[in-house]
């Protein structure tokens, strides 16, 4: 393919995925009822209070993104020097792609391809160990207030509940170990034949030391502080009786079963307001303004990112040249 020819098949991407992106956006903006109750709700506080707390929560969105622009070039730092701006535009462009992808699917690539072309699948790699760093606090958090609301919403037999404790703690255990022992599976990945042409790349996990992982351990848990942080905020001008420690533990909860959950981000939605309402029934009558929290911060932490996003996707690198 010719360098002209590739300059336009890179120019229809980005365009397919801008559309693409946009007519998702449109169409569950225009189809989300929680959102007009937000607007609804709000219109009857304090403005002051109302838009200052959507403002704090704005920033925080922000600061979460960028301590993820900070893990990114911190997790690819040994293998491509990226600036701090690099970093914050390839979060960023990720996000629009993840928002009409499976799982998020477009997260990777919309990373990767700020990279060099021969280092994107190494930095594949390095945004998974990134991500099951998030996906351990979010688990051993989630696991524990789940044993939380056990026992105080169910009943059952004392010797049942210790029994659920005891598995609750492998389970905490499991993942701590798994996270900080990552450079395992490098021997794991090499006894399965049909990966050992692979290993190259899987050997590059061994570059990861406790302390680089406790390093990046350290984002993940801030990320995890800023977006409970969000909730608290957002459900607290809306529901503001409510106690936060039952509060924090549902929305842990919430974390924990949306992770382990398939969907598209714009359908995620969907899996967070079902989730928080049947949870956060345990502890307040008022259904309606949990939809509507949960729909506001999805709206900011995943929205208005991938928006922001969309300026960025041109910069997209698909063939390796700078001129794509």
């Amino acid at each position: 393919m010719t360098k002209e020819n590739k300059k336009i098949v890179s120019i229809l991407f980005k365009t397919a995925i801008l559309v693409f992106a946009f007519a998702f956006i449109f169409y569950k903006l225009n189809n989300n009822a929680n959102l007009h109750n937000f607007r609804t709700l709000i219109t009857g506080l304090s403005a002051a209070k109302a838009y200052s707390t959507l403002s704090v929560v704005f920033l925080l969105m922000l600061l979460n993104w960028f301590l993820e622009a900070l893990k990114w070039k911190y997790l690819v730092s040994s293998i491509e020097n990226i600036s701090v701006w690099r970093a914050v535009e390839s979060v960023f462009c990720g996000l629009t792609l993840a928002v009409f992808t499976p799982n998020r699917i477009g997260e990777y690539g919309g990373r990767v391809f700020f990279l060099s072309a021969k280092r994107r699948i190494l930095g594949i790699v390095a945004m998974g160990v990134g991500a099951v760093g998030q996906m351990v606090v979010t688990n051993v958090a989630g696991a524990l207030a789940i044993l939380w609301f056990i026992y105080n919403f169910v009943e059952m037999d004392v010797l049942l509940f210790y029994a659920i404790s005891f598995l609750v703690l492998i389970f905490c255990c499991f993942f701590i170990l798994f996270y900080f022992h990552i450079r395992w599976f490098l021997s794991f990945f090499e006894r399965i034949s049909f990966l050992q042409k692979f290993h190259k790349f899987f050997s590059f996990l061994s570059r990861y030391r406790r302390s680089h992982l406790l390093k990046i351990f350290v984002y993940c848990l801030s990320r995890f502080t800023v977006f409970t942080s969000q909730y608290y905020l957002i459900i607290n001008l809306l529901i503001p009786e409510m106690a936060i420690f039952p509060m924090v533990m549902m929305v842990f909860i919430l974390f924990f079963i949306q992770s382990a959950l398939p969907s598209l981000d714009l359908l995620d939605v969907g899996v967070r307001t079902m989730t928080a309402t049947y949870f956060f029934a345990f502890i307040t009558s008022h259904e309606l303004a949990i939809m509507a929290a949960t729909a506001c911060i999805w709206l900011i932490n995943l929205i208005i990112p991938a928006i922001l996003g969309a300026s960025f996707v041109f910069k997209l690198n698909f063939f390796g040249t700078n001129n794509n």
